[in-house]
């Protein structure tokens, strides 16, 4: 498994940024694709240029992060944000890493569910372009159990949907995450290295940085291991005074327990 970094986390400008990730060792780092980024504003000059700065920091892209306003099950809308995510899983193939994350939305449980014909429909269109442009949309873990996804992803005619494996968002939903590991297994296109801590009288669990939370990181590299993980660990934290920091201490974490 490789180590990279969220730029997101960094909260520092691109270049920055990249020299930040560069300094701390990593190989890869995830980006949004919002902003200078997403795929209407990034020329193909933008592009290469793209792709040169990454190789002048010894760095490789492990996915393209898509942030919605709204999830794919929500109607309104969905047709410009299908759109949007085919020009991103378009620009994921040009830029290497082939792999794009988005939080879909919770998964319906049943066929009578007014979201399950919206979220079906985007589902399979993506999965569509990303089979035909050689790219993949990784779910974001949390919402739902890894039995729900896979239930829900089995009947769909698309090798274009996985998962992007997060063990904190499924802690702090009440998900066990060690389970979802074997139930998912190969759906895991991506992974994010992040923790959660159960807190205070009313027992809310919250993120904190890596290592200082309850999930059992050595467990958990070994389930990835079982079922043959061997992409990236993207170390990832959202929250924080001095999330630079925790993001550093992130990325030696992993070292001592990676081979």
């Amino acid at each position: 498994m490789k180590i990279g970094v969220q730029l997101r986390s960094l909260a520092l400008p691109l270049r920055r940024a990249l020299f930040e990730a560069q300094r701390l060792g990593v190989t890869g780092v995830e980006l949004d694709a919002v902003g200078e980024l997403s795929p209407n504003q990034l020329s193909q000059t933008g592009r290469r240029e793209l792709r040169n700065l990454l190789r002048a920091h010894s760095l490789e892209l492990t996915a393209l992060g898509c942030p919605l306003r709204h999830g794919l099950d929500v109607v309104e809308g969905q047709e410009a944000r299908i759109d949007h995510l085919r020009n991103v899983l378009s620009l994921s193939f040009d830029l290497g890493p082939r792999i794009v994350i988005v939080e879909a939305g919770r998964l319906p449980e049943k066929a009578d569910d007014p979201r399950a014909g919206p979220i079906t429909e985007a589902l399979l269109a993506l999965g569509h372009h990303g089979d035909r442009v050689g790219a993949r949309l990784a779910l974001e873990t949390g919402l739902d159990s890894g039995e729900a996804i896979c239930r829900f992803l089995a009947p769909l005619d698309t090798g274009g949907l996985g998962v992007n494996f997060d063990p904190a968002n499924l802690l702090i939903n009440g998900i066990d995450p060690y389970e979802s590991v074997g139930v998912l297994a190969a759906r895991i296109l991506h992974a994010h290295a992040k923790d959660a801590r159960v807190a205070g009288a009313s027992r809310a669990v919250r993120e904190v940085p890596l290592g200082h939370g309850d999930l059992e990181w050595m467990r958990l590299l070994a389930d990835l291991a079982e079922v043959e993980y061997r992409g990236w660990l993207v170390v990832e934290q959202q929250v924080g005074d001095n999330r630079r920091a925790d993001v550093a201490a992130g990325v030696a974490f992993l070292r001592r327990l990676l081979p």
